[in-house]
C-alpha cells in the first residue's frame, strides 16, 4: 500500500479486553490462535498496523492495535476477520478512535513516524483531545500564538515523538494524540509543563490516557496470559 501522501490516511485505535477464559485454554490451542490472528494482519495489503500491550497498565483494556489505511471500509473488514477467529470470540474492544491525519493548521505539516516507517519507540500514549468552542471562535493569530508558545514547550523535549491526526465529523473528540518515547518519564514532564500553557485554558477533555508497550503482536498475544 502506497502511505507516501499522508492526506488522505486514516487512523484507527483500537483497544480490547480479553476474556479470562483465554487463560484457561491449552497451550497449543493458544499457540495455533495466536498465529491465525496474526496471520490476518499480516496478510491484509491495505492496512498497516503496530501491536501494543497494555496488561497491567489498564484495567479495562489489555492490548491495542493501531490501524493505518486509506480506506476506513478496509480497517472495518480486517477488524471483522479478526472477530471471525478463535481468538477473536474471547476479545471485547474497550475503546475505539477514528481519525485522519491531515496537514496542521498552524504549521501546515502532517508528520507520522508511523506512516514514514520509522522504528516504533518502546512506549505510546495514545489519548482523545477535545477543545472549547470558544477556541476556535477566537482570532487566529491569537490561537496561532498560543500554538507557538505550545510547540516551545515540545521542543524542549526531542525524545517524545507526536502523532497528530484530525477527528472531526469522524468521532467525538476533535484529535486523536499518540505520543511515541522510549523515557516515559519525560513525557510525564512534558505533560506537566504543557498544564502551564496558554492552550490548557481552552482544553475541554484529554482522557482516558492510554499508557501502552510496543512489542510483536504474537508477543502481545502472549501476555495475555
Amino acid at each position: 500500500m502506497d502511505m507516501s501522501s499522508s492526506e488522505h490516511t486514516f487512523f484507527n485505535f483500537s483497544f480490547f479486553k480479553v476474556d479470562q477464559k483465554w487463560r484457561w485454554l491449552n497451550d497449543m490451542t493458544k499457540k495455533e490462535s495466536a498465529k491465525e490472528f496474526v496471520s490476518i494482519l499480516e496478510q491484509e495489503n491495505n492496512v498497516r498496523y503496530r501491536s501494543y500491550s497494555l496488561v497491567g497498565l489498564r484495567e479495562d483494556a489489555d492490548f491495542m492495535l493501531w490501524l493505518a489505511a486509506n480506506r476506513i471500509d478496509d480497517m472495518q473488514s480486517v477488524i471483522a476477520k479478526l472477530y471471525r477467529t478463535v481468538l477473536g470470540k474471547y476479545i471485547t474492544p474497550s475503546y475505539t478512535y477514528l481519525s485522519v491525519l491531515k496537514p496542521s493548521t498552524y504549521t501546515g505539516k502532517a508528520e507520522s513516524s508511523f506512516l514514514k516507517g520509522e522504528k516504533p519507540l518502546r512506549y505510546v500514549i495514545v489519548y482523545p483531545f477535545i477543545k472549547s468552542r470558544e477556541w476556535y471562535l477566537l482570532p487566529y493569530e491569537e490561537r496561532k500564538r498560543m500554538m507557538e508558545e505550545h510547540a516551545l514547550v515540545g521542543r524542549r523535549f526531542p525524545m517524545v515523538k507526536l502523532n497528530t491526526s484530525y477527528s472531526f465529523g469522524l468521532d467525538d473528540q476533535d484529535f486523536m494524540l499518540a505520543f511515541e518515547t522510549d523515557d516515559l518519564y519525560s513525557f510525564h514532564e512534558l505533560v506537566m509543563q504543557l498544564r502551564e500553557t496558554q492552550v490548557s485554558r481552552y482544553v475541554v477533555k484529554d482522557t482516558p490516557m492510554l499508557v501502552s508497550i510496543y512489542k510483536p503482536l504474537e508477543e502481545v498475544i502472549n501476555d495475555l496470559g
